[in-house]
């Protein structure tokens, strides 16, 4: 495992579980939680779940990446759209796992340079893709000019 030094640290609590409350300790993040129809739960409206929040944190995460990368190549990708989609479901080997679709776009970049951007992004840099690596199919799909 590699260390790290500690810059920030983001602390929550959820009561709960999946069909429960989950807040920062600064309150800025405050949201129900219910678990989706699709995987047998109530659905309630106004409710999010931890995938919601993952994938948000992800893809935020990744834009600031990305544009990372881009100003170490003398480019801008500050306007880049990061969609992150994660699925969740059942695995082969038992309990669930979970899968991440990454969609970066940007028209301002030619194709090619997006995608090295990503790619570097990606493999160097993201927090989130680090965490994720070995652990979380992540595919990656690029758009640019």
């Amino acid at each position: 495992m590699d260390n790290i030094k500690v810059l920030y640290t983001a602390t929550a609590t959820a009561k709960g579980g999946r069909n429960g409350h989950t807040q920062s300790n600064d309150g800025l993040v405050s949201v129900d939680l219910s678990v989706p129809k699709a995987m047998g739960g109530p659905g309630k409206a106004g409710a999010t779940t931890p995938e919601d929040l993952f994938a948000a944190g992800y893809a935020a995460c990744f834009g600031g990446a990305l544009d990372y990368v881009a100003k170490q190549h003398k480019k801008n990708a500050a306007g880049a759209t990061i969609t992150c989609s994660v699925s969740i479901g059942p695995r082969d080997l038992g309990g669930f796992g979970l899968a991440v679709k990454l969609h970066v776009e940007d028209k301002s970049l030619p194709q090619a340079d997006l995608e090295a951007y990503t790619r570097e992004a990606h493999e160097q840099i993201c927090p989130y893709s680090h965490a994720t690596r070995n652990n979380v199919n992540v595919a990656l799909e690029v758009v640019g000019a």
